[in-house]
Formats: C-alpha cells, structure tokens, sequence
C-alpha cells in the first residue's frame, strides 16, 4: 500500500489545530492540598497535612520522576503565579485549550488518593476530589468533564462513588490505575465494572497506580526508561485479565478506555491471545467468543504517547487492525511527553479518519453530543 506521508517541518503548525478537537487526557493538578479541605472531614484534613498520602509501594510519593521534570511536567507549563503545573484553569485555557481548539476535554486527575495504604482515607480523598473537579474545573469551563475517581482496591466504596455521581453531566468516565493489588480481571473488583456498566459510563485505566507490586515480574527496574516503557506491559497484562476472566462476557455493556499506555501493541496480543485460547478454551468455558473479538467490541484506547515506528506507514496497518473508530486523542497535558494535535498525526488520511480520531469517537464513547 502506497502512503502518502505528510512532512512535519514543512507543515503549517496551526493546521491540526484548527477543527475542534477532543483531548482524553488532561491531567488537573491542586495549587495545594488545602484545596480539598471544604470536602474532608477534619480527621482527615489532619491526616492530609501532617502524614500525607501514604501508598502501597515502596515509593511513599509516587513514582521518582527525574528532578529536571517535577510530577513529569512540562517546563513552560508553570502557571505564571508559581504552582503545580495543571493547576490554573485560566493559565490551561492560554496555553491549551483555546489555542488548540479543545471543544472536550476529559479530566484525569493523578495523586487523587487512589490506592492509599489506608482504605477509609483513600475512599475520602477519592470523593474530595472528585468534588473538587466540579467546584474548581467542570463548572468553571463547560469544555471539561471530569473522571470518577474511586478507591478501587475497596470495591465497596467505589460503587457508591459510582452511584452517587451515576447521571452527572460533570462526569463522563469512572477512573482507575493500571497498576492494582491484583490482576484487573479478579473478581473482587467485579462490582465496580458493573455499577460502571449501569451508569452508562466508561471505565478508564490510566497507566500508573500504586498496588504495591513493581511494573516488572522480577523487582523495580533501574531506570526511568524502563518505567516509562512498562506501562504498556502491564495494560496489557490488565487487559488479558480482563478478557480471560470473562469480565466482557458477563458484563456486555461494560466500555474500557486504556489510557496513557500507547495502543500498537493490541493486534499482537490479541493474536496471541487467540491462538492460545484455541488450545486451551476448555479452561474458559465462560467465554464463548475468541478473545480478539471481546476486545474489538470493548476497548477504546488514547492516542497518547502516540508510537512512531519507521516507516510510518506501520501505524497505518495497527490502527487498520484496531479501527480507526477505536482510537481517542489525548495529548497528556500539562506532562513533557504531551502530544501536540498539530503535528501528533503526520499522515495523509481522509476527512472523516481525521474526524473521528480527533473528535467524533470520544464524543460517541463519552456520549458527549
């Protein structure tokens, strides 16, 4: 197949920016953490301000991200007043939203209390937040809708997390990490895929989270470049549980969004899932399907970070495979490794391709009209 490629320094900057576009991965950050105190009981104000987030992993902050790139941001991203990058709504819509045309924008807030060591303090700070993304974002820019973050690890409280925000239009999507205390498909973490699925709304795995277990099957890796590269690694272990444990099968409704993990490497396990299933199916008589099919009927995946093999006609053939109705873009901002919309696509494609990945299928994913 002949494919024409577009020359990225030849390009007009603007181009890719000029139709509306959608992002599915906005990261917004708090200027403090005393924002969330109008939601917190004062128990846990004082939990937050003299302990802090304590989570399951050795480290008690999150992953180390190299210092030259505080919380892996962009450098030009600081508010002009000082704060965390991603924390001024007026500084994102300069620097982002209006300049790029940004008509959705779906919120993912990280350090959100996800998988803290204690379960009733990671079910509060689940809830602040999520407070927090309406009184400080949804209700201030109507362009953006918020994530439900729940305490996924106490199923539980996630369902009512779900239910109370089920209907919302500030909320498109219930949010979790990829990186749980078991493998994603374990049948305590059931209910929550099934309020999701009665709710109407998507589940989203981020890449990341705080599970207690390293990214690699034999200890934490030495550098930085393997963590980064992990991620795909272990969506793709979430997802084989997810397949293989039959939780498509018995929750047909249920939509996954993989996030922030790149995407080229679903035909290939699914292939391989395929082929092994063929020789083992009768240890999974609860799928009645290939496991190729439960994916193409299930998951949507953001573009961001974006691969960019050579030639780059390759990216042509797995997004052939996934479907071009599969993917959602997302830039990753306010994060170094952001994508920009007007160069992140340098191929010659049709209008309505280009529609849709830029905007149409989150609009229909998100039932965003």
């Amino acid at each position: 197949m002949n494919v024409q490629i577009r020359d990225i320094q030849a390009a007009d900057p603007a181009a890719g920016s000029r139709m509306a576009i959608a992002d599915g991965d906005i990261h917004p950050a708090r200027k403090s953490d005393r924002e969330l105190f109008p939601w917190l009981a004062k128990r846990w104000q004082d939990e937050l301000a003299g302990i802090g987030q304590r989570y399951r992993q050795p480290y008690q902050s999150g992953p180390a991200y190299p210092k030259s790139q505080p919380n892996a941001a962009r450098r030009d991203a600081v508010p002009p007043g000082g704060g965390k990058p991603g924390c001024d709504l007026p500084f994102m819509q300069r620097q982002h939203l209006d300049p790029n045309n940004v008509a959705l924008g779906i919120l993912n807030p990280l350090g959100a209390g996800q998988g803290l060591q204690n379960p009733d303090f990671c079910a509060a700070m689940c809830a602040a937040v999520n407070e927090w993304q309406i009184a400080h974002w949804t209700s201030q820019d109507s362009r953006l809708k918020g994530s439900i973050v729940v305490s996924y690890e106490d199923a539980p409280a996630a369902v009512a997390e779900i239910r109370k925000w089920a209907g919302n239009p500030n909320f498109v999507q219930v949010m979790m990490l990829s990186r749980t205390g078991e493998p994603m498909g374990n049948r305590r973490y059931w209910p929550i895929y099934e309020a999701a699925a009665e709710a109407g709304l998507p589940l989203g795995v981020h890449a990341f989270g705080y599970g207690g277990h390293p990214i690699t099957s034999g200890g934490y890796p030495t550098y930085y470049i393997e963590e980064m590269t992990g991620h795909a690694q272990c969506c793709q272990s979430g997802l084989t549980s997810l397949v293989i444990e039959g939780v498509f099968a018995r929750t047909p409704a249920l939509k996954l969004v993989m996030i922030e993990a790149g995407f080229a490497w679903a035909p290939s396990l699914a292939w391989r899932l395929d082929k092994t299933w063929k020789t083992l199916k009768q240890e999974t008589p609860h799928l009645t399907r290939a496991p190729s099919e439960y994916i193409r009927d299930h998951v949507w995946w953001t573009t961001q970070p974006m691969e960019e093999p050579e030639p780059r006609e390759h990216l042509l053939d797995t997004i052939g495979w996934i479907g071009w109705d599969r993917l959602i873009f997302a830039t990753d901002y306010p994060h170094w490794d952001f994508d920009d919309p007007a160069t992140a696509l340098p191929l010659r494609i049709s209008k309505e391709q280009r529609q849709g990945f830029f905007l149409d299928n989150a609009k229909r994913v998100y039932g965003v009209a």
